[in-house]
């Protein structure tokens, strides 16, 4: 049986429509980091409609960690504003339950949970303008040792709607001194993926106190002529959602993102069939 590390190389060899076709075949459920380099991946919040305009007035205010790149209809799993034949129910590596705030289960497959009550939001992340990080030679630890990228719950308050208040979740990666500059140039040109770095250096300004035990994801080594960088990242709602307790929610796991088929550097997230309309602008 191959190894995870095999299985995501293997998945980098895909176009964003395959590797959706192989995810919902329940033929890959590892972390997307490195996949369809050139694509938009997303973060998700699936929630009743009851719930939907407090969660996007609360994405709107907080646009650093949830950059808004696609909302569904109410009830409606496709998403054809974000590419070719997306269904939300099965097209995502992983995903989890929430009810009343509380995880309860992880799974690949949500249909039995779908209603006509919910509503997706997508939301951008920093997987998306990694691809453009490697172009330019800058390394990223994790994908070069298979796994997920470190994520923390830092002390950085967001701005309330609702029910939906908390503090921010970043991710991390390791850079050289001599890649920062151009790291944050690179990633302030992706404000849908939560553009430049919110944070350098020393984790307990934003109130890390262990950067070798993430809150989500996997560790990685820092060596001595690194400093973590640290993005702005779309698990925050995660965090917000336990402390809202909404009776329903799914989201995907940390890491396991939803890969679209919209150019990473479009001016706009709507898709368009580039048989009939052109490449997306």
């Amino acid at each position: 049986m191959p190894t995870q590390n095999e299985t995501i190389v293997d998945a980098s060899l895909l176009s964003s429509e395959d590797i959706r076709k192989r995810i919902r075949a329940s033929r890959y459920d590892a972390n997307t980091a490195g996949l369809a380099p050139g694509k938009l991946q997303c973060n998700l919040a699936i929630i009743p409609e009851e719930f939907a305009l407090d969660f996007l007035r609360f994405c709107q205010r907080n646009p650093k960690p949830c950059p808004i790149v696609g909302v569904s209809d109410t009830g409606d799993p496709m998403l054809p504003t974000l590419g070719r034949d997306i269904d939300i129910r099965t097209d995502v590596p992983r995903y989890r339950i929430f009810r009343d705030g509380v995880l309860t289960k992880e799974l690949t497959d949500i249909s039995d949970y779908w209603d006509d009550t919910l509503v997706t939001v997508a939301l951008g992340c920093s997987f998306t303008f990694e691809n453009a990080f490697i172009r330019a030679g800058i390394p990223m630890r994790h994908i070069e040792t298979g796994r997920n990228v470190p994520m923390y719950r830092t002390n950085i308050d967001l701005v309330p709607s609702g029910p939906f208040v908390g503090q921010m979740v970043v991710s991390m990666r390791p850079l050289k001194e001599r890649d920062l500059e151009d790291a944050i140039s690179i990633s302030s040109k992706y404000p849908q993926a939560h553009g430049a770095p919110i944070a350098i250096g020393d984790p307990c300004t934003i109130g890390i106190s262990d950067i070798n035990r993430p809150d989500y994801g996997d560790a990685v080594d820092i060596k001595p002529d690194e400093i973590p960088v640290f993005w702005a990242c779309g698990v925050t709602p995660q965090n917000v959602i336990q402390a809202a307790r909404p009776t329903f929610c799914i989201t995907h796991a940390p890491g396991h993102m939803l890969i679209t088929d919209i150019a990473e550097d479009a001016e706009t997230t709507i898709y368009k069939n580039p048989t009939q309309h052109g490449e997306n602008q």
